[in-house]
Protein backbone atom coordinates (compact mmCIF):
# COMPACT_ATOMS: atom_id res chain seq x y z
CA UNK A 1 0.00 0.00 0.00
CA UNK A 2 1.69 3.37 -1.27
CA UNK A 3 0.15 6.08 1.40
CA UNK A 4 1.96 8.94 -1.42
CA UNK A 5 -0.73 7.65 -4.17
CA UNK A 6 -3.19 7.38 -1.32
CA UNK A 7 -2.33 11.05 -0.34
CA UNK A 8 -2.01 12.45 -3.80
CA UNK A 9 -5.47 11.17 -4.75
CA UNK A 10 -6.43 12.68 -1.63
CA UNK A 11 -5.55 16.04 -2.16
CA UNK A 12 -7.28 15.73 -5.94
CA UNK A 13 -10.17 14.68 -4.83
CA UNK A 14 -10.03 17.73 -2.08
CA UNK A 15 -9.04 20.49 -4.88
CA UNK A 16 -11.78 18.72 -7.00
CA UNK A 17 -14.68 19.61 -4.24
CA UNK A 18 -13.13 23.01 -3.83
CA UNK A 19 -13.36 24.36 -7.18
CA UNK A 20 -17.13 23.47 -7.02
CA UNK A 21 -17.99 26.74 -5.02
CA UNK A 22 -21.76 25.79 -5.10
CA UNK A 23 -21.07 22.14 -3.74
CA UNK A 24 -19.08 23.31 -1.22
CA UNK A 25 -21.55 25.87 -0.01
CA UNK A 26 -25.02 23.38 -0.67
CA UNK A 27 -22.73 20.53 1.11
CA UNK A 28 -22.38 22.50 4.28
CA UNK A 29 -25.17 24.42 4.34
CA UNK A 30 -27.91 21.27 4.17
CA UNK A 31 -27.06 20.11 7.32
CA UNK A 32 -26.82 22.96 8.98
CA UNK A 33 -30.11 23.92 7.61
CA UNK A 34 -31.48 20.57 9.22
CA UNK A 35 -30.24 21.16 12.38
CA UNK A 36 -31.70 24.53 13.14
CA UNK A 37 -35.12 23.56 11.71
CA UNK A 38 -35.26 20.57 14.26
CA UNK A 39 -33.32 22.23 16.86
CA UNK A 40 -36.09 25.12 16.79
CA UNK A 41 -39.09 22.39 16.55
CA UNK A 42 -37.79 20.49 19.41
CA UNK A 43 -36.56 23.10 21.22
CA UNK A 44 -39.96 24.69 21.40
CA UNK A 45 -42.25 22.30 21.60
CA UNK A 46 -42.48 21.50 25.36
CA UNK A 47 -43.13 25.21 25.88
CA UNK A 48 -45.74 25.89 23.10
CA UNK A 49 -48.42 28.07 23.63
CA UNK A 50 -51.75 26.61 22.04
CA UNK A 51 -54.34 28.80 20.22
CA UNK A 52 -57.66 27.41 21.94
CA UNK A 53 -61.14 28.77 20.47
CA UNK A 54 -63.20 29.22 23.59
CA UNK A 55 -67.14 28.98 22.84
CA UNK A 56 -69.11 30.51 26.16
CA UNK A 57 -73.05 29.70 26.00
CA UNK A 58 -73.65 29.96 29.47
CA UNK A 59 -72.26 34.06 29.91
CA UNK A 60 -71.95 34.01 33.60
CA UNK A 61 -69.38 34.67 36.02
CA UNK A 62 -68.66 30.71 36.51
CA UNK A 63 -68.12 30.52 32.49
CA UNK A 64 -65.91 33.77 32.78
CA UNK A 65 -63.77 32.95 35.77
CA UNK A 66 -63.28 29.03 33.79
CA UNK A 67 -62.17 30.49 30.64
CA UNK A 68 -60.24 33.20 32.37
CA UNK A 69 -58.24 29.92 34.15
CA UNK A 70 -57.06 28.08 31.22
CA UNK A 71 -55.55 31.48 29.98
CA UNK A 72 -53.63 32.01 33.37
CA UNK A 73 -52.61 28.31 33.05
CA UNK A 74 -49.60 29.88 31.05
CA UNK A 75 -50.56 26.98 28.12
CA UNK A 76 -53.09 28.47 26.16
CA UNK A 77 -54.01 31.57 24.16
CA UNK A 78 -58.05 32.33 24.31
CA UNK A 79 -59.60 33.51 21.15
CA UNK A 80 -63.68 33.82 22.46
CA UNK A 81 -66.63 32.37 19.97
CA UNK A 82 -69.55 34.04 19.85
CA UNK A 83 -72.43 31.81 21.18
CA UNK A 84 -74.75 32.51 18.28
CA UNK A 85 -71.86 30.70 15.79
CA UNK A 86 -72.24 27.18 14.84
CA UNK A 87 -69.15 25.70 16.09
CA UNK A 88 -68.24 22.98 13.91
CA UNK A 89 -69.24 25.25 10.88
CA UNK A 90 -66.79 28.04 12.22
CA UNK A 91 -63.84 25.31 13.19
CA UNK A 92 -64.28 24.05 8.60
CA UNK A 93 -64.72 27.44 7.89
CA UNK A 94 -61.90 29.16 9.87
CA UNK A 95 -59.82 26.28 9.27
CA UNK A 96 -59.25 25.95 13.50
CA UNK A 97 -58.88 22.48 14.88
CA UNK A 98 -60.05 22.73 18.52
CA UNK A 99 -62.77 24.68 19.97
CA UNK A 100 -64.01 24.32 23.26
CA UNK A 101 -67.73 24.84 24.41
CA UNK A 102 -68.70 25.50 27.79
CA UNK A 103 -72.25 24.74 27.78
CA UNK A 104 -75.70 26.64 29.44
CA UNK A 105 -76.50 25.92 33.16
CA UNK A 106 -72.60 25.52 34.15
CA UNK A 107 -73.22 28.30 36.90
CA UNK A 108 -76.42 26.30 38.23
CA UNK A 109 -74.36 23.16 38.64
CA UNK A 110 -71.29 25.22 40.75
CA UNK A 111 -74.07 26.33 42.58
CA UNK A 112 -75.64 23.45 43.34
CA UNK A 113 -72.28 21.59 43.90
CA UNK A 114 -71.50 23.95 46.30
CA UNK A 115 -74.76 24.20 48.15
CA UNK A 116 -74.46 20.98 48.90
CA UNK A 117 -77.97 20.46 47.16
CA UNK A 118 -76.03 18.12 44.06
CA UNK A 119 -73.12 17.59 45.58
CA UNK A 120 -71.91 15.52 42.13
CA UNK A 121 -73.24 17.97 39.60
CA UNK A 122 -70.65 18.06 37.24
CA UNK A 123 -70.66 20.13 33.52
CA UNK A 124 -69.67 18.79 30.38
CA UNK A 125 -67.35 20.68 28.20
CA UNK A 126 -67.71 19.66 24.30
CA UNK A 127 -64.52 19.55 22.41
CA UNK A 128 -64.73 19.83 18.62
CA UNK A 129 -61.93 18.50 16.81
CA UNK A 130 -60.20 18.47 13.47
CA UNK A 131 -58.64 14.99 13.55
CA UNK A 132 -57.21 15.51 10.54
CA UNK A 133 -54.69 18.22 12.18
CA UNK A 134 -51.70 16.40 13.05
CA UNK A 135 -51.57 18.83 16.63
CA UNK A 136 -54.82 18.47 17.39
CA UNK A 137 -53.99 15.39 19.61
CA UNK A 138 -50.76 17.34 21.35
CA UNK A 139 -53.37 20.19 22.22
CA UNK A 140 -56.48 17.95 23.53
CA UNK A 141 -54.16 16.23 25.75
CA UNK A 142 -52.48 19.50 27.34
CA UNK A 143 -56.29 20.88 27.85
CA UNK A 144 -57.10 17.70 29.78
CA UNK A 145 -53.77 18.04 31.86
CA UNK A 146 -55.16 21.60 32.54
CA UNK A 147 -58.95 20.73 33.14
CA UNK A 148 -57.73 18.30 35.22
CA UNK A 149 -55.31 20.62 37.29
CA UNK A 150 -58.72 22.67 37.81
CA UNK A 151 -60.69 19.66 38.90
CA UNK A 152 -58.22 19.11 41.66
CA UNK A 153 -58.39 22.93 42.59
CA UNK A 154 -62.01 22.32 43.88
CA UNK A 155 -60.70 18.91 46.16
CA UNK A 156 -64.22 17.60 45.18
CA UNK A 157 -64.85 14.14 45.68
CA UNK A 158 -65.86 13.91 41.68
CA UNK A 159 -64.52 15.75 38.73
CA UNK A 160 -66.77 18.94 38.37
CA UNK A 161 -65.14 19.57 34.82
CA UNK A 162 -65.87 16.73 32.01
CA UNK A 163 -65.50 16.50 28.81
CA UNK A 164 -66.80 14.76 25.58
CA UNK A 165 -65.07 14.69 22.09
CA UNK A 166 -66.92 15.99 18.75
CA UNK A 167 -65.25 15.31 15.36
CA UNK A 168 -66.29 17.88 12.44
CA UNK A 169 -65.75 15.17 10.29
CA UNK A 170 -68.84 12.69 9.49
CA UNK A 171 -66.35 9.72 9.28
CA UNK A 172 -63.70 8.82 11.76
CA UNK A 173 -60.44 8.40 10.26
CA UNK A 174 -56.89 6.47 11.21
CA UNK A 175 -53.64 8.44 11.05
CA UNK A 176 -52.75 6.66 8.15
CA UNK A 177 -55.57 8.07 5.74
CA UNK A 178 -53.75 11.56 6.43
CA UNK A 179 -50.18 9.86 6.23
CA UNK A 180 -50.37 8.48 2.70
CA UNK A 181 -51.49 11.64 0.79
CA UNK A 182 -48.56 13.32 1.86
CA UNK A 183 -46.26 10.20 0.55
CA UNK A 184 -47.83 10.43 -2.72
CA UNK A 185 -47.23 14.16 -2.38
CA UNK A 186 -43.22 13.57 -1.54
CA UNK A 187 -42.89 10.78 -3.69
CA UNK A 188 -43.79 13.30 -6.61
CA UNK A 189 -41.86 16.23 -5.75
CA UNK A 190 -38.62 14.00 -5.07
CA UNK A 191 -38.78 12.11 -8.50
CA UNK A 192 -39.29 14.94 -10.39
CA UNK A 193 -36.66 17.16 -8.64
CA UNK A 194 -33.85 14.94 -8.45
CA UNK A 195 -34.95 14.04 -12.17
CA UNK A 196 -34.92 17.20 -13.66
CA UNK A 197 -31.58 17.92 -11.95
CA UNK A 198 -29.74 14.60 -12.60
CA UNK A 199 -30.78 15.08 -16.58
CA UNK A 200 -30.34 18.39 -16.91
CA UNK A 201 -26.89 18.90 -14.88
CA UNK A 202 -25.71 15.67 -15.93
CA UNK A 203 -25.95 15.41 -19.38
CA UNK A 204 -24.85 18.76 -19.70
CA UNK A 205 -21.56 18.02 -17.99
CA UNK A 206 -20.71 14.86 -20.36
CA UNK A 207 -21.79 17.23 -23.49
CA UNK A 208 -24.88 15.39 -24.44
CA UNK A 209 -26.93 18.36 -24.69
CA UNK A 210 -24.56 20.29 -26.78
CA UNK A 211 -24.83 16.63 -29.64
CA UNK A 212 -28.72 17.07 -29.17
CA UNK A 213 -28.38 20.89 -30.45
CA UNK A 214 -27.25 19.06 -33.70
CA UNK A 215 -29.97 16.66 -34.06
CA UNK A 216 -33.76 17.84 -35.36
CA UNK A 217 -35.75 17.34 -31.47
CA UNK A 218 -36.36 21.21 -30.37
CA UNK A 219 -36.03 22.76 -26.60
CA UNK A 220 -39.85 22.47 -26.14
CA UNK A 221 -39.98 18.71 -27.47
CA UNK A 222 -36.06 18.04 -24.83
CA UNK A 223 -38.12 19.31 -22.04
CA UNK A 224 -41.78 17.83 -22.70
CA UNK A 225 -40.17 14.46 -23.36
CA UNK A 226 -38.48 14.73 -20.15
CA UNK A 227 -41.99 15.96 -17.84
CA UNK A 228 -44.18 12.93 -19.62
CA UNK A 229 -41.53 11.14 -18.03
CA UNK A 230 -41.31 12.41 -14.78
CA UNK A 231 -45.50 12.15 -15.00
CA UNK A 232 -44.96 8.46 -15.89
CA UNK A 233 -42.78 7.90 -12.93
CA UNK A 234 -45.10 9.80 -10.14
CA UNK A 235 -47.65 8.01 -12.10
CA UNK A 236 -46.20 4.65 -11.16
CA UNK A 237 -45.00 5.97 -7.83
CA UNK A 238 -48.65 6.70 -6.78
CA UNK A 239 -50.34 3.94 -8.17
CA UNK A 240 -47.66 1.57 -6.12
CA UNK A 241 -48.26 3.71 -2.18
CA UNK A 242 -51.89 3.32 -3.09
CA UNK A 243 -51.53 -0.66 -3.64
CA UNK A 244 -49.94 -1.06 -0.70
CA UNK A 245 -51.85 1.36 1.21
CA UNK A 246 -55.12 -0.57 0.42
CA UNK A 247 -53.47 -3.85 0.61
CA UNK A 248 -51.58 -3.73 4.22
CA UNK A 249 -53.11 -0.80 5.69
CA UNK A 250 -56.97 -0.77 4.50
CA UNK A 251 -56.98 2.87 4.32
CA UNK A 252 -60.55 4.72 3.59
CA UNK A 253 -59.46 7.30 0.96
CA UNK A 254 -61.51 9.22 -1.57
CA UNK A 255 -60.38 8.61 -5.13
CA UNK A 256 -60.96 11.68 -7.48
CA UNK A 257 -60.26 14.12 -9.86
CA UNK A 258 -57.99 16.10 -7.64
CA UNK A 259 -55.32 13.11 -7.13
CA UNK A 260 -53.84 13.45 -10.90
CA UNK A 261 -54.77 17.00 -10.92
CA UNK A 262 -52.18 17.21 -7.79
CA UNK A 263 -49.92 14.27 -9.29
CA UNK A 264 -49.50 16.92 -12.73
CA UNK A 265 -49.24 19.87 -10.65
CA UNK A 266 -46.75 18.70 -8.46
CA UNK A 267 -44.66 16.83 -11.63
CA UNK A 268 -44.52 20.55 -13.23
CA UNK A 269 -43.80 23.11 -10.08
CA UNK A 270 -40.64 20.48 -9.03
CA UNK A 271 -39.35 20.26 -12.97
CA UNK A 272 -39.42 23.40 -13.63
CA UNK A 273 -37.51 24.33 -9.79
CA UNK A 274 -35.24 21.51 -10.77
CA UNK A 275 -34.55 23.15 -13.89
CA UNK A 276 -33.63 26.46 -12.42
CA UNK A 277 -31.60 24.63 -10.08
CA UNK A 278 -29.29 23.41 -12.97
CA UNK A 279 -28.57 26.86 -14.20
CA UNK A 280 -27.77 27.83 -10.80
CA UNK A 281 -25.48 24.91 -9.80
CA UNK A 282 -24.03 23.60 -13.13
CA UNK A 283 -22.10 20.67 -12.04
CA UNK A 284 -23.37 17.46 -11.32
CA UNK A 285 -22.89 17.44 -8.15
CA UNK A 286 -23.18 20.75 -7.14
CA UNK A 287 -26.94 20.33 -8.66
CA UNK A 288 -27.94 17.31 -6.45
CA UNK A 289 -26.43 19.37 -3.15
CA UNK A 290 -28.29 22.04 -3.94
CA UNK A 291 -31.85 19.57 -4.72
CA UNK A 292 -31.15 18.15 -1.66
CA UNK A 293 -31.04 21.40 0.22
CA UNK A 294 -34.09 22.81 -0.62
CA UNK A 295 -36.08 19.45 -0.90
CA UNK A 296 -35.36 18.03 2.98
CA UNK A 297 -36.03 21.38 4.80
CA UNK A 298 -39.26 21.43 2.13
CA UNK A 299 -40.22 18.24 3.01
CA UNK A 300 -39.80 18.44 7.16
CA UNK A 301 -41.55 21.87 6.89
CA UNK A 302 -44.54 21.00 4.76
CA UNK A 303 -46.32 18.79 7.14
CA UNK A 304 -45.55 15.86 5.48
CA UNK A 305 -43.77 13.96 8.40
CA UNK A 306 -44.49 16.64 11.18
CA UNK A 307 -47.51 18.52 11.92
CA UNK A 308 -47.34 22.41 11.07
CA UNK A 309 -49.06 23.02 14.14
CA UNK A 310 -46.22 21.14 15.94
CA UNK A 311 -43.79 24.40 14.98
CA UNK A 312 -43.00 27.45 16.38
CA UNK A 313 -45.18 30.31 14.66
CA UNK A 314 -42.76 31.71 12.57
CA UNK A 315 -41.85 28.34 10.64
CA UNK A 316 -45.52 27.72 10.27
CA UNK A 317 -45.43 30.54 8.78
CA UNK A 318 -42.69 29.55 6.23
CA UNK A 319 -44.64 26.36 5.58
CA UNK A 320 -47.29 27.90 4.10
CA UNK A 321 -45.48 29.88 1.31
CA UNK A 322 -43.76 26.24 0.10
CA UNK A 323 -45.47 24.54 -2.78
CA UNK A 324 -45.51 21.16 -1.12
CA UNK A 325 -47.60 22.64 1.98
CA UNK A 326 -50.29 22.91 -0.58
CA UNK A 327 -49.77 19.80 -2.65
CA UNK A 328 -49.96 18.14 0.75
CA UNK A 329 -53.23 19.74 1.91
CA UNK A 330 -55.08 19.58 -1.12
CA UNK A 331 -54.57 15.81 -1.40
CA UNK A 332 -55.49 15.50 2.01
CA UNK A 333 -58.64 17.92 1.13
CA UNK A 334 -60.03 15.73 -1.56
CA UNK A 335 -58.84 12.26 -0.32
CA UNK A 336 -59.61 12.54 2.93
CA UNK A 337 -62.05 15.49 3.70
CA UNK A 338 -63.47 15.63 0.46
CA UNK A 339 -63.47 19.37 0.65
CA UNK A 340 -63.51 20.15 -2.86
CA UNK A 341 -63.23 24.26 -2.61
CA UNK A 342 -60.24 23.14 -0.30
CA UNK A 343 -58.59 21.64 -2.96
CA UNK A 344 -59.61 24.20 -5.38
CA UNK A 345 -57.45 26.85 -3.81
CA UNK A 346 -54.58 24.43 -2.69
CA UNK A 347 -54.59 23.55 -6.65
CA UNK A 348 -54.83 27.90 -7.99
CA UNK A 349 -51.60 28.29 -5.62
CA UNK A 350 -49.57 24.88 -6.56
CA UNK A 351 -50.83 26.06 -10.40
CA UNK A 352 -49.37 29.28 -10.15
CA UNK A 353 -45.69 28.08 -8.31
CA UNK A 354 -45.75 25.77 -11.24
CA UNK A 355 -46.59 27.64 -14.08
CA UNK A 356 -43.95 30.74 -12.61
CA UNK A 357 -41.35 27.69 -11.93
CA UNK A 358 -41.84 26.10 -14.91
CA UNK A 359 -41.62 29.00 -17.50
CA UNK A 360 -38.86 30.40 -15.97
CA UNK A 361 -37.28 26.54 -16.19
CA UNK A 362 -37.58 26.33 -20.00
CA UNK A 363 -36.55 30.24 -20.45
CA UNK A 364 -33.01 28.97 -18.67
CA UNK A 365 -32.89 25.95 -20.55
CA UNK A 366 -31.20 25.46 -24.09
CA UNK A 367 -29.66 22.23 -25.70
CA UNK A 368 -26.50 24.36 -26.33
CA UNK A 369 -24.85 24.28 -23.04
CA UNK A 370 -21.40 22.79 -22.71
CA UNK A 371 -19.79 21.13 -20.02
CA UNK A 372 -17.54 23.95 -17.99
Amino acid sequence: MNLRVIGANLVVSVKSFYREKPAVFFRLAFPVILILVFGTIFMERDNRIFDLDVQDLDQTEASARLVEALELCGRFKIAEVAPAVNATRYAKDNRRDLVLIIPEGCETALMQREGDVAPDAFVTLTEVHDPSSFGVTTKMQVLHMVLAGINQEMSGKTPFIRSAETSILAKKYRFIEFFVPGIIAMAAMTASLFGAVNVNAELRQKGVTRKLSTTPITRTEWILSNVLYQFILAVLSTTVILLVSYTVFSVSLQINVWLPVFVVLDVFAFVGLGMILTRVAREAESAAAAANAVMFPMMFLSGTFFPVEMMPEFLQKVAKVLPLFYVNEGLRASMVLVDHMAALRCALIVGAFAAVAFAIGITTTTLSDEST
